[in-house]
Formats: C-alpha cells, structure tokens, sequence
C-alpha cells in the first residue's frame, strides 16, 4: 500500500523523510507555522519545543535529527532571553563561574549521548520524553509560586553554592539531549540551593539553559544530521513568533497558553506511545 495517497496527517505519522522524499513547500509552511507558535509561547510561557520537534517528525524527519535540527533552530531564542535579563545578573558574576562551565560541560555531553543512541532507541523514547516536557510545563507555575514564597521566608542556603555546580550540570545534560523543560528543571535546582529573589533566578537560569544549548548546537553543527534548510526556516519563524509574543505580552493569558500547550503535549504524547 502506497502510504503517499493517504491523507498528509496519515503518510506524516509514518513516512520517515529520506534524501528520496525531500521536503515540500507545504512541509516547510508547516515547521514555519509551527516556528512562529514556538516562538510566540516560549516568548509568554515556555514550552515551544513541545510545538516544533513533534511537527518535524510528522513531516517525515527522522526522530534525532529533528532533535538536533530544532535544537539549533531555537538557540536564538535562548539567546534573546538571556541579553532581555541581562540587567538581572548584576552581582552574579562568582554564579558564572560555577554554573556556567557545569551548563556548557553538562550541554556537551548531553548532545554526545544523543548521537550514541540509535534511532529506533530514541524514537521508542521520544514519547516519555515528550511527556515528562509536558509535566515539567504543567508544574512550572506552581513551581514559580513555591520559589517565591522560598524566597520571601528567607531560607538559609549553605554557605556555599559550589555544590550545586553537579545538579546544574545534571540538568543541562537533559537538556543537550532532549531540551524541553530545561528551565523549568533548572530553576528547581537553583530554587533548592540558592537563597536569592525569583527574578534573579530566572535570569541565571537563563544564561545557564543557554550555555547548555549553545555548546550541544555546536556539537551537533559538525554531526551532518543538522537539516538546514528547515532550520533557517524555523530560525526566521521563530524570530517573528518571539516579536509577535512581545506584542501580545499585555492581550494573552501566559497561563492559558501554557495549559493549551500542556494539552497539545499530553495528546501528542499519548499519540506517540500508543502508535
């Protein structure tokens, strides 16, 4: 049976892109789309790749390099939140020495497993990693909530913060592998060990997702596997989608949106580990 001549959702779900069946230009208005609604949520309330990656496999990219490729495609957008707090990382510069060599280091091997694991490994993952993403989403809010109220009890912190250099660079090894949730595991980690306001966490954290993601992007840049003609296009999509979510900052709800897109998880989880 010629799966070609089914409906594009049908033939998306099981037809794996090959150098035999390259790229259509609905496939592409497809990732941009899906870019640009990345983009604009990771700009109000984080979880884009939750939006990306399952829609670079149903066109047919097979599951590592549709990791890798959205990986690299939405680095910019790590680096635009990190320069937008940049503000917040006065007196936190001892914080740099310490987690963001963990971060980098942690990136780097992150990317070095993805490539040692098969692809039928990875895809027989890929569903529990997308939902252990979702999880991570619908935990974010009361996590936020928790760490305010940490903070404002004042807690007292070891006297050091170098322990926390192994956590850190645990969490960013998830995140050179698979990436969605980063920051919210990241911010969990720097919640525990570090007595400071939530605005000043999110912005190290930033920089320490970031770091993670920069040093795995450059990894996979010299792995081939890297689709680049999809991500230019994902880059320009999700640039526009980040402007756009600017805009609409003050109109939508980050919490609607992060429940939409929790919800778009869950049943593109589910499709997955039943497929």
């Amino acid at each position: 049976m010629n799966l070609e001549r089914w409906p594009y959702l049908c033939r998306s779900f099981h037809i794996e892109r090959t150098s035999k069946t390259p790229m259509t230009i609905l496939d592409y208005l497809l990732v941009c789309l899906a870019a640009v609604a990345a983009g604009l949520i990771n700009a109000l309330a984080g979880g884009g790749t939750l939006i990306t990656f399952p829609m670079l496999m149903a066109v047919g990219i097979p599951a590592i390099a549709a990791n890798i490729t959205n990986t690299v495609a939405l680095l910019p957008g790590y680096l635009g939140g990190t320069f937008a707090q940049a503000k917040d990382m006065s007196g936190q510069k001892k914080r740099l020495v310490y987690f963001l060599p963990a971060g980098a280091v942690g990136g780097l091997i992150g990317g070095y497993l993805l490539l040692q694991t098969g692809e039928k490994l990875f895809r027989d993952l890929v569903p529990y990693l997308i939902l252990l993403a979702t999880a991570l989403l619908a935990l974010q809010e009361p996590l936020r909530r928790w760490l305010t109220r940490h903070s404002q009890e004042g807690q007292s912190k070891s006297s050091s913060e170098a322990w926390a250099i192994l956590p850190v660079g645990l969490a960013a090894v998830y995140g050179g592998y698979f990436g969605a949730g980063l920051s919210v595991i990241i911010l969990a980690v720097l919640g525990l060990v570090l007595d400071d306001s939530l605005t000043r966490l999110n912005a190290i954290k930033q920089v320490i997702s970031f770091s993670a993601n920069l040093t795995a992007a450059l990894f996979f840049v010299f792995s081939g596997q890297v689709i680049w003609p999809v991500a230019l296009v994902m880059m320009v999509g999700a640039l526009a989608g980040g402007a756009l979510g600017g805009r609409l900052a003050s109109r939508v709800k980050p919490t609607t949106l992060r429940w939409m897109v929790v919800a778009i998880g869950l049943i593109v989880g589910v499709i997955y580990l039943l497929r």
